[in-house]
This record gives C-alpha cells, structure tokens and sequence, in this order.
C-alpha cells in the first residue's frame, strides 16, 4: 500500500508538470499563429492510450511515462519527422516565424514551470504557513550519525556557526554545509567551542551520503510492544532514563547504545516513575532491539517557530523560496558535473523521485515536492543540449547573435546526438536505482 500511495503522487506531480510544462510551448506557438499539430502527456510510440482531435491539434495520452511532448509544424524534434521539412516553408510553421517568436515558443515551457514553483510555494505559505526548529532551541545539542561521528562531531554538540555565518534553522545544517563551499563548522563542546573543518576529500561522501544530525532529546518512553523485553522488563508509557548499570544516563541516544551493546546481556536501567527511581532489568536478545519507543515529537522538547502568512504576504515569501530552490539546485547541479566530488554516482531515475513522496497522501507535501520537481524540470530542459528546450534556445540565440541559421540537416544531427545522450543518461539513472536495490 505504501508503494502505491508514493506512486501514485509521483504520477499525479509527474502529469501535472508535464502538462503545464508543454502548455507553455502550446501557449506561445498559438499565441504566434503557429501550427501545433500533437499535444501529449506521456510517449506514444506505435499507440496511444487515449486521442482525439480538436481543429488542427490532436490532444492524446501515451503509454510511456517519460515526459510529454507538442509536435509543431515546421520544427525539427523529437518526432524526426523531415518528410515535413522537404516542402516549401509555410507561413503557419516554426520555421516561418522570427527568431525571437521561435524562442520564445522553446523557452515558454521553462517559464511555466518556474512560475508554477512561485506559485505553489506561494500557496503553501498562504494555506500551511512557515514551521522549522530554531537552532538556539537545541538546548541538549545533536545527536549525530555515522558519517558526522567520522568527521569530528560528537553527540551533544551545539552547532553554533557554518562557514561563519550564525546557524538560524537547525534544518537546514546538512543542507548547507553540503552546498557551502565554507565547510568550517563552530560547534560547542561542553564549555570548548571547537572549529572542525570538511576536508575537500570528504565531500563525495557528503554527496553519496548526506550527513545526518538529530536533535537530542532526553529519552522517555511513549510506547512498550507487548511480548518483547522491555514489557518483559516492566517499562511503562511516561517512564524517564536515569542511568544504565549504575552510570546517569539521560538521552535516548546513551540508551540505544547501551542497548546495542549488551546484546545477549542482562542491563540494569533505572528510570523516574512519577518521580521516583525505578530499577528495571533487561534481558536483552541478539538483535539488540527490546521494542520500547520514545516520545519523537519535536515539540515534547523543544519550542518550534512558526509563522503564517496572509494572501499578500505568501506572493513574496512565496517567490523568494522559489528562487533560494532556484539556487541551491544549481549548486546541487554543480556538485553532479565535478569529478571530484562523485555526486554523479548518486544520480536517481525514477524509483529515486518517488521515494521522495511520504508514505501517506499529505497535501504539503505533496505541492512542496511538486514545486521542487517544477524547478528541477525547468532547469533540466534549460541545459543546452540538443534535444532539450536549451538546446534548441542555444541554436536560436547563435542565429540571432550571428544572423545565420543553422541548417536542416546539422540541426536533425544535433537531434540525433542529443536525444541519445538523453537516452544514455535514463538509461544510467535507472540503472543505478536498480543497483541501489540489491545494495
């Protein structure tokens, strides 16, 4: 049921975008009297799912999940269809219109995207408002895993400063201190402020595996399942850690790892029960799991900030997240094409975009995940390679720069080049997500 409901707002977000996407090059081609001859959401090779035609456009549904696409008279795409080209340019044609309508027609897909970004972050803002854990809340420190235990960190740091700059948003660390090329880190160790710097050679591991922080919280119970060791053991909802074997003991992250490393021992764990020290013995399996759980809302511990927004208020809020999205994808893109960092062994075809989705239906985030995915797409088709929409822009802007047009046949060749790169690089994606399963 999970994989359903993760595949289903995959497909949902995916034909949203898409359609809107090829909207902007119907929306530009008809505004410049230019003849659109398909319209589809999906691929439709050999047939089509669904079609029907309405005055000179047949409006349709494919069977091949991988985008969408308008056909346009008089354009050299990814129909290949040069029977069209050998006649005589026709005023309806893409090839008929001025260079600077042509562009407009390629790049009208890329707006829509960006601007449907704006809007559904705008819209977010409006109907859910703004909630994040202010950094300064964190008054036990982090909890870290085992990549940021490797670099240096330890649990109960407090993160103070990131490449010099004060830490506002404690969820948004991992984000920066991947994408900052500062990678200096002040933290506060005990009474010790202490700078720990990302060497360079790490930063594929960055990639390959973002580093993760917790915040700590102290540990208390909020469920028992029934059977296991620790009901065994007399644990009960509301109980509070004191001390394992004798030693104070008070975040659940010394519990874990005390309970991780008695496996097949008996551990003695005392804990407040309405205020007074309790003594449970544990006898715990190979496994090393007990089946107690702790209270993991946010809010037991720490205050949250929130901020909600009026209608006029979400339009700039709105536009402002679109462009900082803007911007650390860029960055994010960037990473991909160095060597040195290997982000390319971690690039994801589909199975990765769908993981994304929660296992629920949840409306946030499905229109915040759809919003990111809206800007990844723009800039995606925005990359000058022949096939994509920047590829064709790249052609028109060298035509008006240079006032000579690239022929037929070069630009049925760069067709060809690109779409099979396009095909190599899916082809990659997926293939490293099927690696990534029997990992």
């Amino acid at each position: 049921m999970e994989i359903l409901v993760k595949a289903g707002q995959f497909f949902l977000s995916l034909s949203i975008l898409v359609i809107l996407h090829e909207l902007g090059h119907f929306f530009f081609a008809r505004l410049f009297k230019t003849r659109v001859e398909k319209f589809y959401l999906f691929f439709n090779p050999w047939f089509s799912l669904f079609k029907v035609k309405r005055g000179e456009t047949e409006y349709g549904i494919g069977w091949l999940p991988l985008g969408g696409y308008v056909k346009i008279s008089g354009m050299i795409d990814e129909s290949m269809d040069k029977e069209q080209l050998k006649q005589p340019p026709q005023p309806y044609e893409f090839r008929s219109k001025p260079a600077w309508q042509r562009l407009f027609i390629m790049i009208g897909g890329v707006l829509v995207n960006v601007l449907l970004a704006l809007v559904i972050y705008s819209a977010v803002l409006f109907t859910w408002g703004e909630e994040y854990l202010p950094n300064k809340n964190l008054k036990y420190g982090v909890t870290c895993d085992s990549l940021a235990l490797e670099l240096g960190f330890r649990n109960g740091d407090k993160i103070l400063y990131l490449g010099g700059n004060e830490v506002e948003n404690f969820q948004q660390i991992a984000h920066d201190l991947l994408l900052n090329e500062n990678r200096e880190v002040t933290v506060l160790r005990g009474t010790d402020t202490l700078r720990l710097t990302i060497p360079s050679h790490q930063v594929a591991k960055l990639v390959k595996n973002p580093i993760i922080f917790f915040p700590r919280i102290p540990f208390i119970v909020d469920d028992v399942k029934p059977n296991e060791a620790a009901a065994f053991a007399g644990f009960t909802k509301g109980d509070s850690l004191l001390a394992i074997n004798g030693e104070a003991k008070q975040f659940f992250d010394e519990f874990k790892a005390a309970i991780q490393q008695s496996k097949g021992k008996t551990v003695l764990v005392t804990v407040s029960r309405n205020g007074k020290p309790v003594d449970l013995s544990v006898n715990v399996p190979e496994t090393g799991l007990i089946g107690v759980y702790p209270v993991s809302d946010l809010r037991a511990f720490f205050e949250l900030n929130r901020k909600d927004y009026s209608f006029f208020q979400s339009i700039p809020a709105g536009i402002k997240k679109g462009f900082a999205t803007i911007s650390s994808y860029l960055k994010q893109l960037r990473l991909i094409f160095s060597p040195q960092t290997k982000a390319y062994e971690s690039v994801g075809g589909f199975i990765t975009i769908g993981k994304i989705f929660p296992s629920t239906w949840d409306w946030q985030a499905f229109w915040s995940l759809t919003a990111f995915l809206s800007i990844i797409l723009a800039i995606m088709n925005i990359l000058p390679i022949p096939a994509l929409d920047g590829g064709h822009v790249m052609f028109l802007l060298y035509e008006m720069v240079t006032g000579r047009k690239p022929g037929d046949k070069f630009l049925e060749y760069a067709q060809l080049v690109g779409m099979a790169l396009l095909l190599a690089l899916l082809l990659y994606a997926n293939i490293n997500d099927i690696v990534k399963l029997f990992r």
